[in-house]
């Protein structure tokens, strides 16, 4: 497994993660590309993504050179013949409209192809990535195509990008009632400019960062036992840890953890001091 990180230039940085370039070659499967809190972009350098399950079963399966996935509650499965190879791009909820020229919401629970969003210009990305000498040269060649996307003041109202932060803050422990409150809107009015500008109402949204919470903390690998996860990320305890699992990465922790933290926890290989 090869594993690379860098930063992104300053302009993206407040919507635009870490870049993750990966390659990784193995026995054949299904990956299971589980949720949080992040709106994800994916380039394959290799062959197209075989999407088999979608977070929404209304969207039929499909190949994907490059896409882009809106937040979902729900797994997306992968298959893939052992050999992987490409980029993945984390994007903040929040700042997606300045990047895709978009609310999030309108990407929410769905797998797009990049050339929806970018036009037929991107047809070519991941041609032009792959020929690329390196991971430093990949990574400069999408601080160019996403910079070029810029668009500034564009975003959500800024009740919901508060409400948001403060969900993200505490790893989704605030009850709605209280966000809607520090805001000034009704739950029902702030549902539903959850549900539009990010694609989650805001009770699943916060079940969604405890679920990532808990993901943390058990690639961190500081607590010993299910049970002490489950208390740290705020579950009444491991059984109601393992039915949120269930629902929202379609498996439980014991299987998640057989399937995908040895690579998960390969510490990427850094290209910057950043």
């Amino acid at each position: 497994m090869e594993a690379v990180a860098g930063t992104p230039a300053p302009p993206l940085r407040s919507i635009v993660g870490r870049y993750r370039g990966y390659r990784m070659d193995g026995p054949s499967g299904v990956h299971r590309g589980i949720p949080s809190g992040q709106l994800v972009l994916v380039i394959s350098l290799d062959d197209p993504l075989d999407i088999v399950g979608m977070p929404d079963a209304a969207q039929a399966p499909g190949k994907f050179q490059a896409s882009v996935g809106g937040l979902h509650a729900a797994p997306v499965l992968i298959r893939h013949e052992g050999f992987q190879y490409g980029i993945f791009v984390p994007l903040t909820p929040l700042g997606a409209h300045a990047l895709l020229g978009m609310p999030a919401g309108e990407v929410a629970n769905r797998i797009v192809h990049l050339e929806d969003i970018f036009g037929p210009g991107a047809a070519g990305l991941a041609d032009q990535l792959a020929s690329a000498p390196g991971w430093r040269e990949r990574f400069a060649i999408l601080d160019r195509v996403l910079i070029d996307r810029l668009k500034e003041g564009a975003g959500p109202p800024p009740e919901v990008a508060r409400a948001w932060s403060q969900l993200l803050a505490a790893n989704g422990a605030v009850e709605v009632g209280v966000l809607a409150d520090d805001v000034g809107y009704s739950r029902r009015h702030l549902d539903e400019l959850f549900r539009r500008e990010l694609g989650l109402a805001p009770k699943v949204a916060a079940r969604v960062l405890r679920f990532e919470r808990s993901r943390r903390l058990i690639e961190s690998g500081q607590h010993t036992s299910l049970a002490d996860v489950a208390a740290a990320a705020g579950y009444y305890d491991q059984a109601h840890m393992a039915r949120e699992w269930r629902e929202i990465a379609g498996c439980p922790p014991t299987t998640w953890i057989a399937e995908e933290l040895p690579s998960v926890q390969d510490p990427p290989a850094e290209l910057d001091a950043d």
